[in-house]
């Protein structure tokens, strides 16, 4: 049987790591420190030995060199997860055996083929394109799923949650399910086998305290049809959980609207998540080449909630867009003729002229500037107005901040 030995992992890392090479009949053996890992070496001769290095590549100098220092330590290769560092650092590792350096966040897909690459086995890996956001708010863990689901990103689920109970010492967490930009068939049964599974593994998690956000039909007809997933609640409207989770009555939109952006779409507490699930396909985000590359530079944010306006705003200002914040459709309209902009964000709902106003404007003046239509109404005829109108897509509030940039490429990169 073929054997990693795996050197100062992160908890949750490990785990992952663990469940996926045991799935393919990998042996693995762990080490918590440099010396426990040269032993370990020794004894066991692993096939592969991955290192996880927290903070500094100084902190397993003297493992190194007794691993090339030993006859047959010298021969095996290693695969090192780390922090970003200068090539100069990567190509000095060269000497140990070190075959690949990722530098964190991990692309998955590209880790897993090398290790399949030196152990001979091929990897089977989801590499669905899909978002998923997980932060604290309170003691209530929202998680944020978009675009489709991913099974290995759905797979450490149950690591993150369990890890951000223990970091924030929760004694009765809740959790907020948020699939809002999902559109789900019957072969997606298989990934919410795996989503539900992983959602409840956590035995301190109380079914009764998870609420799920979903448009879709499909994901309430699963839980209705597994009667252990009873207690679960699935609605269609945020404001319907926000009263039995963070506190907020259902008596005024204003206040719903900023529990919204207050608590759903920011964390109180810092990430303490130690992996991210990432793909080479789900690319670099946080670099504005990519959107520059397709010529947006400006957008105007259109919606009478100034913290959504806000929220959209820093979403777009850390890649470098600017944005032109607009508190009704009067006020858009008023300044379009003096403004150039590359998209817009357009609520439904506003005093004054609406949403669906503001397209029939634009399109009666043979304005083919790209709409996103960004609104908490759901409703199917809205939706469809709104798309006659020249809307080129629609999503509903709320969103995390990966999704709304990944709808903004995908719109743009159809306008080419």
């Amino acid at each position: 049987m073929k054997s990693v030995l795996i050197i100062d992992a992160q908890p949750m890392f490990l785990e992952y790591l663990r469940e996926k090479l045991t799935e393919e009949k990998i042996q693995v053996e762990t080490a918590d420190s440099e010396r426990d890992a040269l032993p370990k070496l020794i004894s066991i001769l692993p096939d592969l030995i991955i290192v996880d290095i927290k903070s500094s590549l100084h902190d397993l100098d003297d493992f190194f060199k007794k691993k090339a220092a030993d006859l047959n330590g010298n021969r095996i290769p290693v695969i090192v997860t780390g922090p970003v560092i200068a090539k100069e650092e990567v190509a000095g590792l060269v000497e140990f055996g070190v075959i690949k350096y990722f530098a964190r966040p991990v692309k998955f897909d590209i880790f897993f083929e090398a290790v399949g690459r030196v152990l001979h086995t091929p990897f089977a890996i989801d590499t669905t394109p899909s978002v998923m956001d997980i932060h604290l708010n309170g003691d209530v863990i929202f998680v944020e799923i978009a675009m489709a689901l991913n099974s290995e990103k759905l797979a450490i689920l149950k690591y993150r949650i369990s890890e951000i109970i223990d970091a924030n010492k929760i004694k009765t967490p809740k959790i907020v399910l948020m699939l809002t930009s999902l559109s789900l068939s019957f072969v997606d049964g298989y990934n919410l086998e795996i989503l539900f599974q992983n959602l409840t593994a956590d035995t301190r998690v109380s079914k009764r305290n998870i609420k799920v956000l979903s448009l879709d039909s499909i994901t309430k007809e699963f839980i209705e049809g597994h009667s252990n997933l009873a207690e679960i609640q699935v609605v269609t409207n945020l404001s319907e959980v926000l009263s039995s989770l963070v506190g907020v009555e259902n008596s005024s939109s204003g206040s719903v609207q900023d529990v919204i952006t207050d608590k759903i779409l920011s964390a109180t507490s810092a990430d303490v998540g130690s992996v991210e699930i990432k793909f080479s396909s789900d690319g670099d985000l946080d670099d504005d080449t990519v959107l520059k590359s397709l010529g947006i530079n400006r957008i105007a944010i259109v919606d009478d909630e100034s913290g959504v306006r806000k929220y959209i705003s820093e979403v777009f200002s850390t890649i470098n867009v600017e944005s032109v914040l607009f508190a009704s459709g009067n006020e858009f309209i008023a300044q379009l003729d003096k403004n150039k902009f590359d998209l817009v964000f357009l609520d439904i709902y506003m005093p004054g002229l609406s949403g669906l106003d503001v397209l029939n404007y634009l399109k009666s003046k043979n304005n083919t500037i790209p709409v996103i239509v960004y609104s908490q109404l759901a409703q199917k005829e809205y939706i469809m107005k709104a798309l006659s109108l020249g809307a080129k897509s629609y999503l509903i509030k709320p969103q995390p901040e990966q999704a709304l940039i990944h709808k903004t490429l995908e719109v743009l990169n159809a306008r080419k």
